[in-house]
């Protein structure tokens, strides 16, 4: 039978690795898929639609639905999750001791709507009372020059959001006291190397688990999305891929909790994933929408209120309808 050949670009995560490697394969698809850094994969999807299918940064997606004829529909797969507490970074010398303190406050930021910056933003205005509008942003690489947002930004009044200058990073700025802090979705050089750079949460685990605790958010990061085009033709390609997700993530899962012989380079790899369920939960690691409604309902309450989405929109708008469908017998 002839199969649906479909282009799938990915970073090589654990949870894909059976699709990758073959021994999971979507029913009536052959999958090609490319192991690409996600900020490539995110630039050459949202750019120039390059693959059929793709892995896509959460707050990226949500915003292609603004566009008079959005290109992509999600299936609710969502292969990162991550919490960002451990990764809003300060200068000890601007005099921030506690988040609260990062009102009004000059923060670098890679882009104002990579998904990261959206759940800290959120985060700090929950948890610790930070206007989202009242510091003024930053944006710009990290490491390298010339980072600039991938999608066309109409943010409303009030928001403070500059690009750097063509030569400076926000790493080296940060450093110098040029800002006072950054929310980043990766450590920053100078961190560990300049000797007043330190991360805002002494302790993020510590934090990050009480904030599970409190709100019952393991942040999703991205998730993935197809070509309406496609979907169009083949319906049923929705469903199929699902499913071949949920099938490689169970193996994924199989091979963490393997004891004969550590398939992960981690000595006590029996002892983080304990603690790890013990914090999280059995399932901590899920696919489908209504396991995550609360949190993807969270994610899109920030994007709308930090002046992104342009109206708050609800978990199933996200997804095509027919993924997330079982049926009984």
């Amino acid at each position: 039978m002839t199969q649906l050949s479909l282009t799938f670009a990915c970073l090589d995560y654990d949870r894909t690795r059976a699709l990758q490697d073959g021994r999971v394969k979507p029913e009536g698809i052959d999958l090609n898929f490319l192991a690409l850094p996600v900020e490539e994969t995110f630039f050459r999807q949202l750019r120039y639609q390059e693959f059929d299918l793709a892995e896509m940064s959460l707050s990226s997606y949500v915003l292609t639905l603004d566009q008079e004829d959005p290109p992509f529909l999600a299936i609710p797969v969502f292969p990162s999750r991550y919490f960002r507490h451990q990764s809003i970074f300060v200068n000890a010398r601007s005099g921030i001791e506690q988040p609260a303190d990062l009102a009004g406050r000059r923060i670098g930021v890679p882009e104002y709507q990579i998904t990261a910056g959206v759940w800290q933003r959120g985060m700090l205005a929950d948890e610790y009372g930070v206007d989202p509008c009242s510091p003024q942003y930053f944006s710009g690489g990290v490491e390298t020059p010339g980072r600039e947002e991938k999608i066309t930004l109409d943010l409303p009044d009030g928001l403070k959001v500059q690009p750097i200058g063509p030569g400076q990073t926000l790493s080296a700025m940060l450093a110098s006291g040029e800002i006072d802090a950054l929310m980043s979705a990766h450590v920053p050089s100078c961190f560990g190397r300049a000797p007043d750079v330190r991360r805002l949460f002494a302790d993020p685990k510590a934090a990050e688990k009480a904030y599970f605790a409190k709100t019952g958010i393991f942040p999703i990061m991205h998730t993935v999305v197809i070509k309406r085009a496609i979907l169009a033709r083949h319906p049923w390609a929705a469903r199929s891929l699902t499913k071949a997700f949920q099938a490689s993530l169970r193996i994924a899962k199989e091979d963490l909790l393997y004891r004969s012989a550590l398939k992960v380079m981690l000595p006590w790899l029996d002892d983080h994933v304990a603690e790890t369920i013990s914090a999280l939960g059995e399932d901590y690691w899920s696919y489908g929408v209504e396991p995550n409604r609360h949190v993807l309902e969270v994610f899109l309450r920030y994007s709308h209120a930090q002046g992104l989405a342009k109206r708050l929109r609800t978990p199933d708008e996200l997804f095509a309808g027919s993924a997330d469908t079982g049926y009984a017998i």
